[in-house]
C-alpha cells in the first residue's frame, strides 16, 4: 500500500508525498502554491476530500483545499482567520476552530457542505489576554494549539504567553466558553498537549520540559503528577535560548504497540547529527515518567511530526532548516525509531496522513 502525506511548510507551498513502505521510499508527487507560511493542516470532520490550512501572516487567512484520489490539492475557498498568525486549526462538529498566535484570538467558523466550505461571515472571535515573565515571548496571549480532548466534550488551547492551557466547552447556544485552565510555572510557555488515559502531557516550549497532569472532568482541578526535561543533558549555555522543544505525541496503544510512550521533538541542536526525538514512558504506578532514549533525526529545526500508517507504525517528521522530510519506523515495540526513507523538500512544518 502507498500512503499519501500532505506537508505544511514555512514556504508558500503545500506538498503531497507518496510513502511506499514496501521499498521503502518517499517521493514528492505534487506542489501547490497557496501563500505565506501554510504551517498547519487539518482534515474536514466528515468530508475526507476537504482539508484546511491557514497562512501565518499579520492578516491571517484560511485556505480550503480539495484533494483528488492521488492527494493532489486545489484551492476551493479562503477567508479571514480572525487574527494574526494562525498556527493551529481543528475541524469539529460543523465548525473550524483556529488559534491565532500573535493576536491571541480564538476563532470559530461554521462549515458548509459546498464551496467554499467555510462561512466566514458568521465567524465568532474570542480574544484572550495574559502575560508571563519572558518579555520577548510572553508579552500577550499566544495560542499555540487547538485540540479536542479524546473523551471529554471540551477543547484544550495551550496559551504560550499566559502560562496556561485553556479548557473550553460549547454551551447550548453553540458559543465556546472557558470553564477551566491547567496552570504552569511562570515562564514555562505551554506549546502543545497530548493525552493518555486520564493524563494530559504538556510540552513547555520555553523551558523544554513536559508536565503530566491528571485531568478529572470539569469543574475539578488538574493534579500535577510529574515534570521532566525533554533532553537528557541541558544545552550548552550559548545554545540554551535556541534549543527548545517543539512537538509532543502519545500514540494510543494497539496490538502492534501495546505499551504507550511519549515522543518529544527538540529543535536547534548544534550536533551535526541533527535534532533529537526523545522517548519517555507514560506515567507509571509511581506517578512518574521515565527516560527511555533520544534518537538523532538528521533534521535541523525539527518542528512537526505525526504518527501514521497501519497501527501508527511510522513517524513522519521534518526539518525547517534542513534535512527535508523523513519517515521513521518504530522499533523495540516503540522504544526506538529507525529512519527508513526521506525526501528533500523546503521548510516542512506539519503533516497530515491521508
Amino acid at each position: 500500500m502507498v500512503y499519501r502525506i500532505l506537508v505544511a511548510s514555512y514556504t508558500n507551498e503545500i506538498y503531497t508525498l507518496a510513502f511506499d513502505p514496501s521499498v521503502p521510499s518517499l517521493t514528492l508527487t505534487s506542489t501547490l502554491t497557496v501563500g505565506h507560511h501554510p504551517s498547519w493542516i487539518t482534515p474536514h470532520s466528515t468530508d475526507k476530500k476537504i482539508v484546511f490550512t491557514a497562512l501565518e501572516q499579520s492578516e491571517g487567512k484560511i485556505i480550503v483545499l480539495k484533494l483528488d484520489d492521488e492527494g493532489r490539492a486545489a484551492v476551493v475557498g479562503e477567508g479571514p482567520s480572525g487574527g494574526a498568525d494562525p498556527c493551529s486549526l481543528l475541524a469539529l462538529d460543523g465548525q473550524l476552530l483556529l488559534g491565532n498566535y500573535s493576536s491571541g484570538t480564538f476563532t470559530t467558523v461554521p462549515l458548509a457542505s459546498e464551496p467554499p466550505y467555510i462561512v466566514t461571515a458568521e465567524s465568532a472571535v474570542i480574544p484572550f489576554s495574559g502575560t508571563g515573565p519572558n518579555k520577548e515571548r510572553q508579552e500577550a496571549s499566544h495560542l499555540h494549539q487547538v485540540i479536542q480532548h479524546p473523551t471529554y466534550k471540551e477543547v484544550l488551547v495551550p496559551d504560550l504567553g499566559a502560562d496556561k492551557t485553556r479548557r473550553l466547552i460549547r454551551d447550548a447556544s453553540g458559543k465556546w466558553l472557558e470553564k477551566g485552565v491547567i496552570s504552569y510555572k511562570p515562564g514555562a510557555g505551554p506549546r502543545h498537549v497530548a493525552f493518555h488515559e486520564d493524563v494530559v502531557y504538556t510540552l513547555l516550549e520555553l523551558t523544554s520540559e513536559v508536565t503530566a497532569h491528571r485531568l478529572p472532568p470539569l469543574p475539578a482541578e488538574p493534579i500535577l503528577l510529574d515534570t521532566f526535561r525533554t533532553m537528557a543533558n541541558p544545552p550548552p549555555p550559548q545554545f540554551a535560548t535556541d534549543m527548545l522543544a517543539a512537538e509532543i505525541l502519545v500514540p494510543p496503544p494497539n496490538a502492534s504497540y501495546p505499551t504507550p510512550y511519549v515522543y518529544v521533538s527538540n529543535r536547534n541542536d548544534p550536533n551535526p547529527a541533527g535534532d533529537t526525538i526523545a522517548i519517555f514512558t507514560t506515567v507509571g504506578a509511581n506517578a512518574k515518567c521515565g527516560y527511555v532514549r533520544e534518537v538523532r533525526s538528521g533534521l535541523k529545526h525539527l518542528r512537526g511530526m505525526v504518527f501514521g500508517g497501519l497501527d501508527d507504525k511510522w513517524l513522519v517528521a521534518g526539518g525547517v532548516h534542513g534535512g527535508g522530510v523523513k519517515i521513521f519506523e518504530r522499533t523495540e515495540s516503540g522504544k526506538g525509531l529507525k529512519e527508513i526513507a526521506s525526501v528533500d523538500v523546503a521548510a516542512p512544518t506539519g503533516f497530515l496522513w491521508l
